[in-house]
This record gives structure tokens, sequence and C-alpha cells, in this order.
């Protein structure tokens, strides 16, 4: 078991006790970011951030301890980008415009923002302004800023997409939303490809990082796997943007961003 794997585990087995299970999943934390106590208390805090306060579009996960702060941002009418799970069927834009009142809670969920979102080509994406803020949950944090998810990528590829498209930059803030015993004050493995958080937001308190390094700067084509970019269209429609040939790649199993 790699260290990542053994600090995820211990993390998984504290979080049981105050994580919320999934329909879907119940609380296998290896196929989703659930829901915690106080994770309402998370989303007031980010609300009342000037960086929140601020924005006009923002990248929101589809983590199920983020559903309250999407509910605020429609109510609030800002508009966010929600990658669908696992980024198979790609991104939804969500806005008070799309969602009829009354309806605030049940578009902030993964079915309701299916239902009332609008699904976006990359294309679509890159037209719009830059992300001026991106919100995600976590398996596990350290004090530095080193986020680690459910093990998949999946965050480390949205922001590779987003850089790749000129929507984001070294200056674009990343929160993350976890519980207190998934923050951990010690020094974990990071890899060039994983993307450092700014903030990290509790039900107790909100840290803001210290920086050491830059975020990465888009995605290492190479290092992506044949079964990633067939899992995910959006990988093959950004190849298509970026004048990639697809299927014609080195590929390899491990990492993914350029550093």
């Amino acid at each position: 078991m790699s260290m990542k794997e053994r600090i995820r585990e211990a993390i998984w087995r504290e979080l049981r006790r105050v994580a919320k299970p999934d329909s879907r999943f119940h609380y296998d934390f290896s196929s989703f970011i659930p829901d915690f106590e106080g994770s309402d208390k998370c989303a007031r805090a980010i609300r009342s951030m000037e960086i929140y306060k601020r924005a006009k579009l923002l990248m929101i996960t589809p983590d199920n301890c983020l559903e309250v702060l999407r509910e605020y941002c429609i109510i609030d009418s800002k508009r966010f980008i929600m990658p669908t799970y696992g980024i198979k069927r790609g991104f939804l834009l969500l806005s008070r415009e799309l969602v009829p009142f009354g309806k605030e809670d049940f578009a902030a969920t993964l079915d309701g923002a299916e239902k009332f979102g609008k699904y976006l080509s990359l294309r679509e994406i890159k037209t719009l302004e830059k992300i001026d803020v991106m919100i995600t949950g976590a398996s596990v944090v350290s004090i530095e800023g080193v986020r680690y998810g459910k093990g998949h990528g999946y965050f480390d590829l949205e922001w590779g997409i987003f850089r790749e498209l000129g929507l984001v930059n070294d200056e674009t803030p990343i929160i993350a939303v976890v519980h207190d015993c998934q923050v951990v004050d010690v020094c974990i493995e990071a890899k060039s490809y994983d993307t450092l958080v700014d903030y990290i937001v509790t039900p107790t308190r909100v840290i803001k990082v210290k920086k050491k390094r830059g975020k990465p700067k888009g995605i290492i084509w190479s290092h992506l796997s044949h079964e990633l970019i067939e899992e995910i269209p959006a990988l093959r429609e950004l190849m298509k943007i970026k004048g990639i040939e697809y299927p014609s790649y080195n590929s390899k199993e491990n990492g993914l961003l350029k550093s």
C-alpha cells in the first residue's frame, strides 16, 4: 500500500464517524466525497469570503459536501460550472436563470443539476469569462495545501482542462472543503501534477495556505492512459482543440499535468 493509500485509509476510518452515507455508494469513500456534519457551516463561511462575493463564474465539483454551497450560488445569482460524475458526461452550467424559484435545493444535487443545468462543450466553455474561484471537496488535505481526492485524479484533470483553455492560472484561488478530521498537519507527498489548494475551509476554521509553488500548467498527454481518454469525451475534445492527434500518443499510467 502506497503512502497516499495509507493516509486515505486512516482518514476514511476517522471520517466514518461524521460522514453521511451516499444513497448509491454507502460508505465507500473511494467512490465519492461524502457530506459531513457541519458542511453547512463551511458553505456559510465561503459565502462570507470576499473571493466568493466578487466571483462571477465559479467551478464547483459535484461532491456531496458542497451541495449547500451550490444552492447558495444559485440563490446568489452566481453562475458555476459543475463537472458530471467522473467527467464522463462533460460539464454543466448552472445559473439563476436556469433554475425555477423554489427548486434551488434540488438543482444543487447531482440529479437536479443534470435536470436544470445546461451541458456545455469545451468550445462553449472557452467563450466564457475566466473562472474566478474553484471549490472542491477532498479525502485528505494538508496544512500546506496538498490535496488527496478519491484516488482517480479527476480534480487534477479538471484543473488541467481549464488551464489548457486559458480559464485559470496560478492566481486562481482554489478552496478545499473538508471536515476537521480530514486536515493533517504533516508533510505529505505531492507530485508535480497535484493541484495544491489556497484555502482550506472546515466547520470550525478557514486556513489560508502559505503558497510554496505554482499550480500545474496543463495536461501531460503522454501520462494519460488510453482507457481514461476513452472514458472522458472532454479529453478527446480538448485534444482536437489543441491539435493533438488521437489516439497517437505515448500512454502511461502515472501523472496527469504539466508542472
